[in-house]
């Protein structure tokens, strides 16, 4: 078998069986197949795309890479929640609390952000001293203690994953459904799981802008999902404007804390309250939607969700303080400008990704894998889709530190010419765009 002959028949629109897609990924751990062949391999996949069967059999090559875990030792049922991105995307730091306190146990495994999305590490890593390098023991630990756990994903989960993931970052080989589909479930079926619910974006701040592509790539999660044993279900989610009020990492942080007291926006609570719902249900924890939902709120209302959240911040060495102050606790940024509206009206439109681009450019994002980012850098949404306004009123706070003054014009720019304002009223429509069962 040589993998010149297997990327050859893929790019000429031929299928490959499970033993050579397991003779290919094994080769990208163990460096037998050069990450060069499997560039082209990949770049083979992204035109010719895969079989079901195909996406199969990669997905059970690269989960089997590693460790796959065993938590039944846990009592109750294991729900995570996976994200495709978005800007302003903080859910899965509301939800995993709720679901929690609600007696779901959320084994989680998380990603960093690149580009105009966020990500979950990062923001946890704002916390100070939150630690996201646990062990599999500390993690097996957390989850029995706490009923949630959040780290990075480990050298034993999915190794395949982290190359492959890599290499298609550096080669304009990211948007592929099978290869996004490979490398969530790789991970997520690791985890020790008993099933899995699914956000998956669509629209101007998503990586799957269209519609119909964000579904085909639900499909394919939740079909294989289920064909290896794990029920899945997935939930089509706007992305056409930022999520919530803030875009930054500690700023983000914030606003989770304050949506887990009861005091999030709208829209931000809206999805969370139904992810973490989709997560009561699958896990038999809740009989209907309806009383999902009330479990969801009343985790909220009684303090349930925050005191996880603060007890998960704890365990994993972070300050529990920023439950209660976290203005005090999280790193904030020494410079703040303002964008201005130029007239007055509504806002009829306030696009998400020149907002994670203005963000990145402020220092809370990535342009590549090895930048740095500034934990306290972001952008604070004070006007939102449907407000009303008026000529010079602040639409928008830039949170900055010295090193990307620079960079401010440009960033201002961008958010500006996010807002679109017309002479008419607008209801922000309902973010849930879509339910697959």
């Amino acid at each position: 078998m040589r993998a010149v002959d297997l990327i050859r028949r893929k790019r000429d629109g031929g299928e490959l069986s499970a033993a050579e897609i397991e003779f290919l990924v094994e080769g990208l751990t163990d460096g037998l197949v050069p990450t060069y062949q499997w560039a082209a391999l990949a770049m083979a996949i992204v035109w010719r795309g895969m079989t079901t069967a195909e996406t199969a059999a990669l997905v059970e090559a690269m989960l089997h890479t590693g460790t796959v875990l065993d938590l039944s030792e846990i009592p109750g049922p294991k729900i995570d929640k996976h994200s495709t991105g978005g800007v302003g995307d903080k859910t899965s730091l509301i939800l995993a609390p709720i679901a929690a306190a609600c007696g779901v146990t959320v084994p989680m495994v998380s990603g960093r952000g690149l580009g105009h999305t966020g990500g979950t590490l990062d923001k946890l890593e704002s916390i100070p001293g939150f630690r996201i390098d646990l062990d599999l023991v500390a993690y097996r630990r957390i989850a029995r203690e706490c009923g949630l756990v959040l780290i990075g994903q480990t050298a034993e989960i999915a190794p395949a994953d982290r190359v492959l993931y890599a290499l298609r970052d550096a080669t304009a080989t990211v948007e592929s459904i099978p290869l996004i589909t490979a490398s969530i479930l790789s991970k997520k079926l690791a985890e020790g799981i008993d099933a899995l619910v699914l956000d998956v974006k669509s629209g101007d701040g998503a990586f799957m802008a269209r519609r119909e592509d964000a579904r085909a790539l639900a499909e394919s999660m939740a079909s294989i999902g289920r064909a290896m044993g794990k029920p899945v279900r997935a939930i089509l989610t706007s992305m056409d404007a930022p999520l919530g009020r803030m875009v930054g990492n500690a700023l983000e942080v914030r606003e989770c804390v304050a949506c887990l007291r009861g005091e999030g926006p709208e829209d931000l609570m809206e999805v969370s309250l139904e992810l973490a719902a989709e997560m009561l249900m699958l896990g038999g924890v809740a009989p209907s939607r309806d009383d999902a939902l009330a479990r969801c709120r009343t985790s909220i209302a009684d303090g349930s969700a925050l005191d996880r959240f603060r007890r998960v911040v704890a365990a994993q060495g972070g300050d529990p303080r920023v439950c209660d102050d976290p203005l005090g606790v999280l790193p904030r940024a020494k410079r703040l400008e303002t964008v201005r509206a130029e007239r007055a009206g509504f806002i009829q439109e306030l696009k998400a990704w020149p907002v994670g681009q203005a963000s990145m450019l402020l220092g809370a994002g990535r342009a590549t894998a090895e930048d740095a980012i500034d934990p306290a850098a972001g952008i604070v949404l004070v006007k939102s889709v449907g407000d009303r306004i008026a000529a010079g009123d602040v639409i928008a706070e830039l949170h900055f530190n010295p090193p990307h003054a620079a960079a401010v014009p440009a960033a201002s720019d961008l958010v500006a010419g996010a807002v679109s304002i017309g002479p008419e009223p607008v209801t922000r429509p309902s973010l849930i765009l879509e339910r697959l069962e």
